[in-house]
């Protein structure tokens, strides 16, 4: 295994980021102020989260009519499903396994003032959430490095860093999908410091289609990182499409400014 894709690389991250100076009480991006609590992922240690918003187009303060139900997964602190709502979705649900994460969430809907809008749930994935519940737009900032199987948890923080086996991955690709509206869109925020050979095998396996929507590279301590927002789609010929996006150098996406930071 390379040092980029090393879970315990990023295991030794989860770590450094509980340290005092990594964690202030509130912080800011986007050019707004965000509370952190304690056991949540720090957006400004790991630089992810405004990739994230970035490649969603929500970096842009303008509102803009936006109909239909948004789906946040794995929330931390709810900065992507706030500026969602902040962004002009109507009906806006953000959900993680950590409840603390929930509780982050919320209290930074309240901070901006969207608690009417935004929802936020402790689920597992989809499990804490109505078996009925369908949504326009899933988004999930994965965990995308990749832990051995069976590799047990030491912390909550943990889990924003790696997944073992890709298990969560495999339910994700497989669910997301069944819970869209006609014409809705499941995505999937991935990078190459993650599987990706192993991601297009779950999704060959569960019949899901990736299609690579954009593209970012950022130098990481010296690495050059690339971060991918990708569709899951349920249609036939998964492995087929996306290689054929990858040769021609991202045809269907869109390759973002390089900068350094943490990824």
């Amino acid at each position: 295994m390379s040092e980029i894709k090393s879970y315990l690389r990023s295991l030794e991250r989860s770590r450094d980021s509980m340290r005092p100076e990594h964690r202030p009480k509130v912080f800011s991006l986007c050019g707004r102020e965000w509370d952190l609590l304690d056991t949540v992922f720090a957006p400004l240690h790991a630089g992810t989260t405004e990739i994230v918003l970035g490649m969603l187009d929500l970096s842009d303060p303008v509102r803009r009519p936006r109909r239909g139900a948004f789906l946040e997964v794995g929330c931390g602190t709810g900065v992507v499903a706030v500026t969602a709502a902040l962004a002009g979705w109507e009906r806006v649900v953000t959900s993680d396994i950590n409840p603390e994460a929930v509780a982050n969430a919320a209290l930074n809907a309240r901070r901006h003032g969207v608690a009417d809008r935004v929802r936020a749930v402790h689920s597992d994935l989809f499990e804490g959430l109505p078996s009925g519940q369908l949504f326009d737009t899933i988004v999930w900032s994965s965990p995308y490095v990749r832990a051995p199987e069976g590799y047990r948890f030491g912390t909550a923080l943990e889990r924003a860093y790696v997944d073992p086996g890709y298990e969560a991955h495999r339910r994700y690709v497989d669910e997301a999908p069944r819970r869209l509206m006609n014409d809705g869109r499941a995505l999937l925020h991935f990078s190459s410091r993650g599987d990706m050979e192993g991601l297009r095998r779950i999704a060959a396996e569960t019949g899901r289609r990736l299609r690579v929507l954009r593209r970012h590279i950022v130098v990481d301590r010296g690495d050059s990182v690339e971060h991918f927002l990708l569709e899951v789609c349920s249609d036939e010929g998964a492995s087929e499409e996306y290689d054929g996006i990858v040769r021609r150098g991202g045809l269907h996406s869109q390759l973002a400014r390089t900068r350094t930071q943490h990824a």
